[in-house]
């Protein structure tokens, strides 16, 4: 039998109206105030009479305790046990371990008060209910329900992994309780954050869904709608300086023609704040020091729709620089770290000069040991004289050595592989630029997502600091069934298992078979960055191929071909870097009667042979300063490379390339790229002669011998009743080494490979075929987007491309060159790259086939 010994009690906020048993008449006389108390004594009285009856009686029937005992007042007893119901989930151990009331514990009022709170402070439970029979303390609960899946819809501005981790960090994330106030807070969050954002009419819808076994599907639904647009920017007190100047470089602009792209005209809180501290730098780095910021208003229309910006100031007077002089413990002798000061007397004060001057000498001490040196310009302000004289006072702190360096993240790379990129060394001083520099060069070695460097202080020391890199591995390595598609070579099939980190050594390797309309393709190679400890790589490449070049936009013949090589490259500074390749090819060439042109044909004849042996040589020159290998947005590339077959090759000639690459970053959303190609080749050797020779006219024809008929004949002489017909000539550039140009790689707008000489018009080939040439000249400026796409794999540009190709220099013609604008789209999809490009040919002339709209679909960039 359930006896009520003292009544069920609970927090206020979870009992459920009109319920009588939730509060004792006693515990309702508690929580009258004074003034109702004193008003009816008889209603308290009677409320503990009536409790004492209850409870007498109960605690005679239900108790048997020693005489002992009899000393507890009667709203307390012995717990002899403790009993949890009404748990699903949670077991009654957790519920034990946060109750202050243990079993053989004397339970009073205020006991059971203190174990209400503590089990509703753990956030499990809903409603919390404790009550006595007989001697057993019954602990009731309800607990709260088990979010099982959080869904988030509608978000744009806030990516939604940036939603979850704040959500989870309010303990809102699935298979936790969930909590009502969570929810709330969550609500007001993010209203706060879009409101931030100048998006003012946004709307959220939180949704809570009933499941079985107490859980709940919450969907948090977001209506972004627009953000408030800047319709006027007003600043009050410019008499120095048109409004547009300072402006300009501000984040929260009025709306302009470039609105769409730079989202400059939408409101946001931060934007605005960083742009009055721009206002604020602008008049200090021309030197108004006393220039202050009145106020600030924003005001919005009655639709949440525009926004009024309005800024009072007070320019105040210009000041100059009077004195300089740097003090303190210089380390370096005193004037090299004068040079370093570009403040200079009777300049004008600017902020930014005195910022680059305390930059650079704290660098420069950091380089060489000093990782805490502080340089703290001190300026002193005559205001009568409206100047300024500054002390640049240098603290360089203790001299600071690197005690370890150490690697995190990296579960697959080894600690040699990345130690070798290292230029800070253990136990030599600290060198921020080493530490730098050894970042970057494990970024470029393209096996991490991100890489980020910290120097933690080494406890108990001023002069010791660990240097710690965490990493970020990407997918190294890859096993590929290709399936792409181009205009130019139709439909491509190819497998390639490749391995960028060969089990963490940071060796290439890379096995690959291709297939298309035009070509079959089998490849291996192997690289080691590091053969020596030097630096030194070394690597091999093995490969087979045919190509059919009648698919290809070029002349009709096909090739079958095949090489050996080994690569040799040596690091000769941070950028720069030469190659050596060295190895043997064999190419044999295949025409078509009727349709390959007749000048291919005339040079395999005066070779005398259709298979074509290569002694071959490279020597190059590369230098790389980008900042990213697939998107940069910084940096500069070069290549010179100088290609060569030895004596005792069938055919000998020389190839020259010079490729140049530079990324300017005019803007935080805009970079040029300025990028040239150009290349040259010749024969070096003999040429190599034949002459054809035919029958005399008139000669009469031998009885029962075959006709004379044109023959190639060595030497200078033709035989017997025979005259010279014709004499061929092989010399310069081999056809099949020729240089092409035209399509997405060249100049864009013009079929791939279609552009320079081509052979005579031919009943198939009216317009003849292209032939390439010794000489090629490709140029482009390509504006790029790098902020239009919020992801670092698609980018969209603006280009201008131009060149052509040549039969040798002394045909050369700028009045040949061929030029196109357009646009381009590059996307490095998952399932391998994307280029897309639409470009008007601006310089053309008849017969030039054009194609505007041009694609490749699974090749590189």
């Amino acid at each position: 039998m359930l006896l009520n010994f003292f009544s069920p009690v609970r927090s206020k906020a979870a009992s459920p109206p009109n319920d009588p048993f939730r509060q004792p008449p006693a515990l309702q006389a508690r929580s009258l105030t004074d003034e109702m108390m004193t008003r009816q004594p008889s209603r308290r009285l009677l409320a503990l009479a009536l409790a004492s009856a209850l409870a007498g009686p109960a605690w005679a029937q239900t108790t048997d305790l020693p005489a002992s005992s009899a000393v507890l007042s009667p709203d307390s007893f012995v717990a002899s046990d403790i009993r949890i119901d009404g748990l699903q989930r949670i077991s009654a151990g957790t519920v034990l371990t946060y109750m202050p009331i243990e079993r053989g514990d004397t339970v009073t009022q205020t006991g059971v008060g203190d174990a209400i709170r503590a089990l509703y402070k753990t956030g499990f439970f809903q409603d919390v209910r404790l009550d006595r029979q007989g001697d057993i303390l019954v602990v009731t609960v309800v607990e709260r329900p088990a979010i099982n899946k959080l869904t988030v819809t509608g978000n744009k501005d806030i990516k939604t992994e940036q939603l979850m981790v704040g959500l989870k960090d309010i303990g809102l994330t699935e298979g936790d309780t969930f909590d009502r106030l969570s929810l709330d807070r969550v609500t007001q969050e993010l209203v706060k954050q879009y409101n931030n954002r100048g998006k003012y009419n946004v709307e959220i819808n939180p949704t809570v869904s009933p499941l079985d076994r107490n859980r709940v599907d919450v969907t948090i639904a977001i209506k972004e709608g627009k953000a408030a647009k800047i319709r006027h920017v007003n600043l009050i007190g410019t008499e120095k300086f048109q409004n547009e100047d300072i402006t300009k470089s501000w984040e929260s602009r009025e709306h302009n023609w470039m609105s769409w792209y730079r989202r400059d005209d939408q409101y946001s809180k931060e934007k605005l704040s960083g742009d009055m501290e721009k206002l604020n730098s602008w008049y200090l780095d021309r030197g108004y020091v006393d220039f202050n910021l009145d106020s600030t208003q924003v005001a919005i229309s009655p639709d949440k729709r525009d926004m009024f910006v309005t800024a009072s100031i007070t320019e105040g007077e210009q000041y100059k620089v009077s004195e300089v002089k740097v003090t303190g413990d210089t380390v370096l002798p005193q004037e090299n770290v004068e040079r370093m000061v570009i403040v200079k007397p009777g300049q004008i004060f600017s902020r930014r000069l005195l910022e680059m001057t305390s930059d650079s000498i704290t660098a420069t001490l950091g380089n060489v040991g000093y990782a805490f040196a502080q340089v703290n310009p001190i300026p002193q302000v005559d205001r009568e004289k409206r100047t300024v004289s500054i002390n640049f006072q240098v603290v360089p702190g203790p001299r600071v050595n690197v005690r370890r360096i150490m690697f995190k993240g990296n579960a697959r790379t080894s600690d040699e592989v990345m130690r070798r990129e290292m230029r800070q060394f253990e136990g030599a001083w600290y060198s921020q630029a080493a530490i730098d520099r050894s970042k970057i060069r494990l970024q470029r070695l393209g096996y991490f997502e991100t890489v980020e460097v910290e120097t933690p202080a080494v406890p108990g020391t001023n002069d010791l600091v660990d240097v710690v890199y965490t990493v970020k591995e990407t997918t190294s390595g890859s096993f590929v069934f290709g399936l792409g598609y181009s205009q130019l070579s139709g439909m491509t099939t190819s497998v390639q298992l490749s391995q960028n980190n060969f089990l963490g050594s940071g060796n290439r390797v890379s096995v690959e078979a291709q297939r298309s309309d035009y070509l079959q393709r089998y490849s291996f190679s192997f690289l080691n960055p590091f053969f020596t400890d030097e630096g030194m790589s070394l690597g091999y490449n093995l490969w087979w191929r045919e190509y059919d070049y009648s698919d290809f936009n070029v002349a009709s013949y096909s090739t079958t071909s095949a090489a050996a090589q080994t690569v040799l490259g040596l690091p000769i500074t941070e950028s720069d870097t030469v190659s050596l390749l060295f190895g043997i090819d064999s190419n044999e060439v295949l025409t078509y009667p009727g349709s390959t042109p007749q000048s291919i044909i005339d040079y395999i004849d005066a070779i005398g042979q259709r298979t074509f042996h290569a002694w071959r040589a490279e020597l190059g020159w590369a230098r790389d300063t980008r900042n990213d290998y697939f998107m940069p947005t910084a940096g500069t590339y070069q290549r010179v490379s100088a290609e060569l077959t030895l004596p005792g090759s069938t055919a000998e000639y020389y190839k020259l390339n010079y490729e140049f690459s530079k990324y300017w970053p005019i803007s935080s959303w805009l970079v040029l790229n300025t990028r040239a190609d150009i290349g040259y080749g010749d024969s070096w050797g003999s040429d190599s002669v034949r002459y054809i020779c035919q029958a005399q006219p008139g000669q009469p024809q031998i009885p029962g011998q075959p006709p004379i008929e044109p023959t190639p004949v060595d030497g200078n002489v033709c035989g017997s009743g025979a005259v010279l017909s014709r004499t061929l000539v092989a010399t310069g550039l081999p056809f099949f080494e020729n240089f092409y140009a035209g399509g997405v790689r060249s100049v864009r707008g013009f079929s791939d490979n279609t552009l320079g000489p081509r052979s005579e018009p031919s009943y198939y080939y009216y317009r003849g075929q292209p032939l390439g040439g010794s000489l090629k000249t490709v140029g482009s400026f390509e504006l790029y987007f790098p902020r239009l796409f919020d992801s670092n794999a698609a980018r969209i540009s603006a280009f201008l491309d131009f060149g052509n190709v040549f039969d040798g220099y002394d045909n050369f013609d700028a009045g040949e060159l061929r030029a196109s604008a357009g646009v381009a789209l590059l996307w490095r999809a998952p399932v391998g790259p994307i280029s897309i490009s639409y470009a008007f040919p601006l310089k053309k002339k008849e017969g030039d086939e054009i194609e505007r709209l041009q694609f490749t679909f699974g090749g590189g960039f």
